[in-house]
C-alpha cells in the first residue's frame, strides 16, 4: 500500500512498477486496483451496449468510470481487452439466468426450453433492451474474427450450446449434439429478429418452435 509522503516530488516509483506524475492517480491505483476495475467495466458495459464499441471511445469510458486515462490503461492495455473483458463479464450471468429460467419451469422439456424464449421476450419488452451483445459485437467486428472480443462472443455461444446439449441428453433426445445446436440457432436467430423488428413476440415464436422440434424427436423415438 502506497503513502502520501511518496509524492512530494512529480516522479516517484513504487517498488521499480511505474512512475506515476499525477498524484490522483497512483492514489486511486493503490487504494482499490480490483474495485476499479470492476468499475470500468461496468462503465464500459453500458457504454458498448448502449452504444456498440466503435461508436465508444477510451475518453469516453473513463470520463463514465470517473477514472483517469492513465488509470483506465493500467488495467487495460488496450480498447480491444476492455472490449472482450466487457463481453467476458456477460458470459456467466447471461448463462445463469438461461438456467434459472429452465428449471423454474415445469413440465417437459419443450416447456421448460419454451420459458427460457418466455424470459428472453419479456427482457426484450424493457426500453433499454438492444438486443444481444455478443451477436452485436461479434457484427461489429466481423471483418476481424481473431479479435479478442469476437473469440470471447464465440466461447459464451458454444457455453450456451453445450448447455443446450447437456439438457436435450438428458431427456434422451437422440443426437442431442444436432439438436442443441438447432435450438442455438433458434435462439440467436430470435435475438436478431426481435432487435430487427423491436417486437418480442418473435422471441415466443422462436420458442414454440423449439419447443415443438423436441418433441417431435421423442415422439419419433417412442415410435421406433
Amino acid at each position: 500500500m502506497g503513502s502520501f509522503h511518496l509524492l512530494k516530488t512529480t516522479r516517484s516509483c513504487a517498488r521499480g512498477r511505474l512512475v506515476y506524475t499525477h498524484y490522483p492517480v497512483y492514489i486511486e491505483l493503490m487504494r482499490e486496483p480490483a474495485d476499479t476495475r470492476e468499475r470500468i467495466i461496468s462503465a464500459a458495459a453500458d457504454l458498448f451496449y448502449g452504444e456498440g464499441i466503435k461508436a465508444v471511445s477510451m475518453d469516453a469510458v473513463a470520463e463514465k468510470a470517473g477514472v483517469t486515462k492513465r488509470t483506465l490503461y493500467y488495467h487495460f492495455d488496450s480498447k480491444d481487452m476492455l472490449v472482450a473483458a466487457y463481453l467476458g463479464e456477460r458470459d456467466q450471468p447471461n448463462l445463469a439466468r438461461f438456467q434459472r429460467w429452465f428449471k423454474k419451469a415445469e413440465g417437459d422439456l419443450g416447456d421448460r426450453l419454451l420459458a427460457v424464449f418466455e424470459g428472453l421476450a419479456r427482457a426484450a419488452e424493457d426500453r433499454s433492451w438492444k438486443g444481444c451483445g455478443f451477436l452485436r459485437t461479434s457484427a461489429e467486428l466481423a471483418s476481424m474474427p481473431g479479435h479478442p472480443a469476437v473469440v470471447a462472443a464465440r466461447v459464451h455461444k458454444k457455453r450456451v450450446e453445450t448447455w443446450l446439449v447437456e439438457e436435450c441428453r438428458t431427456a434422451g433426445c437422440a443426437d442431442a449434439e444436432a439438436l442443441g445446436r438447432a435450438l442455438m440457432v433458434l435462439m440467436d436467430g430470435g435475438f436478431a429478429t426481435v432487435l430487427m423488428h423491436r417486437d418480442p413476440a418473435y422471441f415466443l415464436s422462436a420458442g414454440a418452435a423449439a419447443a415443438a422440434l423436441v418433441r417431435s424427436v421423442a415422439e419419433r423415438r417412442e415410435g421406433a
